[in-house]
C-alpha cells in the first residue's frame, strides 16, 4: 500500500459509535476533495485505505493538522453542524491526505487506533 488516508477523530467529546462514524466519513470525503487530483487517483486505485486514529482533544487535532500542511499533505477539520450532539461549529474529527504512506507515517505514528 503506497498511499493512504488519516483520519484523527476527538475522544474528549466521547461521540456516540453512529456519530463518529458520520463524521469520520465526512473528513475522509472532504480531504479528499482537497488532496491533488493525481494523489487521489492512485489512491483510489490502491482501494482508498486508511486509519482511525485517536486525537486527545482540539489542542492535539490542531497540532497535527499543522503539522500535515507544513508538510504539504492536504487536510481538512470538520465542523459539527450541530444538529444532535455536539454544539454549532465544534470541531470533531479531520482528516489528513491521501498522500503516500510513508508521509503520512511520518506525522501520526505516534497517535493510537480508535
Amino acid at each position: 500500500m503506497d498511499y493512504k488516508q488519516a483520519i484523527l477523530v476527538r475522544q474528549d467529546l466521547k461521540l456516540p459509535k453512529g456519530k463518529m462514524a458520520a463524521q469520520v466519513a465526512h473528513a475522509s470525503i472532504e480531504t479528499m476533495m482537497n488532496a491533488k487530483k493525481t494523489v487521489v487517483d492512485k489512491w483510489m486505485r490502491e482501494g482508498m485505505a486508511k486509519i482511525v486514529l485517536k486525537a486527545k482533544n482540539l489542542s492535539e487535532l490542531k497540532k497535527y493538522v499543522n503539522k500535515a500542511k507544513k508538510s504539504g499533505i492536504a487536510s481538512y477539520m470538520i465542523r459539527d453542524a450541530g444538529h444532535t450532539v455536539v454544539k454549532p461549529g465544534t470541531v470533531t474529527c479531520a482528516g489528513i491526505g491521501p498522500d503516500k504512506t510513508e508521509k503520512i507515517d511520518k506525522i501520526v505514528s505516534e497517535l493510537k487506533l480508535v
